[in-house]
């Protein structure tokens, strides 16, 4: 019976603690109005002594009931997600890791400053801020190899910070690796946004800071963005579709706005950042709570309206 005891122990699951979340104004107008609509939203929290501290959580990417999510300190998890009649019903912890070198070495601190997520065949790509740099991992946060970037991104003072870096990392079978960083480059025009392959630049015009990429289909790319006014503290989230394959002469791309998430409606909104495909035109969004008592990691489910 004690064999039993300890065999039942070491196998509970862990979950982590979801609880409703009211992410919609009261005034439905703020609501209609937008190209997206809410399916759920859910205050996630999980903290166990045994696993590595689950705060700050940057991006996330969605495959075949699992979700894998990096911080910005450098640690990746994974959980089994259970959605149904879209709403999510429960997260499983199943792991997590500290983002190691080849060598199986832990990322030194400073390198650690991880943004951006994406699906890249059968591996991840990780998108650094401070470093800035693109990495293809293994889904246990093993280093596989650093990818090349355009050539306007390897010099870091054309950043215009060191904590403006590479914020957001995505990619298809035609376009290849697209990447961002949070604000335009120095010496660049200030009104575009741009997304960068290794060899190509798309431009587009938008409001904020770009914080997350996925592709809509094979020529549209989503883009995330938000805007903070520290003073005000109103919060600012939007939602891009940016035409990659009709963009003029001067590569500036068609672009449109699918949502405008204002704290000033009524939106109760976090610091959001992540940004995957579930599936079909379903979508969940996820922010980061800056180990911040006052904050919390959201994660939404929506979905794109045709």
């Amino acid at each position: 019976m004690k064999y039993f005891s300890l065999f039942f122990t070491f196998f509970v699951p862990l979950y982590a603690q979801i609880s409703a979340y009211k992410i919609t104004p009261e005034n439905t107008l703020h609501v209609t109005q937008q190209k997206i609509k809410i399916l759920d939203a859910k205050v996630l929290f999980f903290n166990n002594k045994k696993t590595i501290p689950f705060h700050e959580i940057s991006d996330l990417v969605y495959e075949n009931g699992v979700v894998y999510f990096v911080s910005d300190q450098g640690y990746l998890y994974k959980f089994f997600i259970n959605i149904a009649k879209n709403k999510i019903s429960s997260l499983q912890y199943l792991n997590a890791y500290v983002l190691k070198n080849k060598k199986g070495q832990k990322l030194k601190k400073k390198k650690r400053d991880a943004e951006g997520l994406a699906l890249c065949k059968d591996s991840l790509l990780i998108s650094f801020e401070r470093k800035q740099r693109i990495v293809l991992y293994s889904k246990n946060g093993l280093k596989i190899k650093k990818i090349k970037i355009h050539k306007d991104l390897q010099n870091k003072n054309n950043y215009v910070s060191k904590n403006k870096g590479l914020e957001a990392v995505t990619c298809n079978e035609k376009y290849g690796i697209i990447t961002a960083p949070e604000n335009p480059l120095k010496n660049t025009d200030s009104k575009y946004k741009m997304l960068y392959t290794k060899e190509h630049v798309f431009k587009f015009i938008a409001n904020g800071s770009i914080v997350a990429l996925e592709f809509f289909d094979k020529n549209s790319i989503l883009v995330l963005l938000r805007d903070f006014n520290y003073l005000t503290r109103r919060r600012v989230s939007s939602l891009i579709k940016v035409q990659l394959n009709n963009c003029n002469a001067n590569n500036i791309c068609k672009s449109e706005i699918l949502a405008k998430l204002d704290s000033a409606d009524g939106w109760k909104l976090d610091n959001f950042e992540g940004l995957t495909r579930v599936e079909g035109n379903k979508y969940l969004m996820v922010s980061d709570d800056n180990e911040n008592i006052f904050q919390k990691t959201l994660l939404v489910l929506f979905e794109i309206m045709p």
